[in-house]
């Protein structure tokens, strides 16, 4: 199934965090930093701002961000977990 968002949204495959450190302790969900990171699949349409011009999107499909842990609408495709964003939701582009 192919998705596109609509407007200023981003769908992202979060990357899961490992659950074991490297000394081999098992890291509970609690104790795990809130931010997490992703991987941008696709960007929406665009919208217009008040004055009537285009939004830019400062990202594209296949960057790598951080976005807030708790931000944006979890949607489940294909039995794949994603998350649909706005773009003003995301914190940072890496790399």
């Amino acid at each position: 199934m192919k998705i596109q968002p609509l407007g200023d949204r981003v769908l992202v495959e979060p990357i899961k965090e490992k659950e074991v450190s490297k000394g081999g302790i098992i890291i509970p969900d609690s104790a795990k930093e809130k931010p997490m990171e992703g991987k941008v699949i696709a960007i929406g349409t665009g919208k217009k701002d008040d004055k009537g011009n285009d939004t830019v999107f400062h990202v594209k499909a296949g960057d790598k961000i951080l976005m807030p842990k708790y931000g944006g609408t979890e949607v489940k495709i294909d039995d794949k977990e994603y998350q649909i964003l706005r773009q003003d939701d995301i914190l940072a582009k890496i790399g």
